[in-house]
């Protein structure tokens, strides 16, 4: 997996649950695609300096949703199709082309002021928790 996950031990945000998010967008804006095999959780796990049941519970709850697929030999591997993914599913990871325009915005408006992807994510993850999310 080319794409880098950040954890930000600053944020009340659980480290599964940013991790568990980070690929979810990875997936949706194209960056993992279906068949894409995931680190290993021990690998992941030191790469980012947590634990390995962190990681561990990242990767069972994005298959609970169905966003990925383990097993013993393959590894964790991102799901094939959509389809395959409950109902409301491609929305929790954000695939709604309304909402990645405004990411894109978003990131456009971050560039013309000058702040940098770790201030414009520091920004966002601020404003959900001050809207409880």
């Amino acid at each position: 997996m080319e794409a880098q996950i950040v954890i930000d031990l600053a944020t009340a945000t659980p480290p599964y649950e940013q991790i568990q998010g980070q690929i979810s967008a990875l997936i949706a804006v194209g960056e993992l695609q279906a068949g894409a095999r995931l680190p290993t959780v021990r690998s992941l796990a030191a790469d980012l300096g947590v634990a390995a049941g962190t990681v561990a519970r990242a990767y069972k709850e994005l298959e609970a949703a169905r966003i990925v697929i383990t097993n013993r030999r393959q590894g964790t591997v991102v799901a094939g199709s959509r389809q395959a993914r409950p109902p409301g599913a491609a929305r929790a990871v954000g695939a709604d082309g309304a909402v990645m325009a405004a990411v894109e915005h978003l990131i456009e408006e971050g560039e013309r002021a000058g702040l940098d992807g770790t201030m414009l994510i520091t920004l966002l993850q601020g404003r959900l928790n001050q809207r409880g999310k």
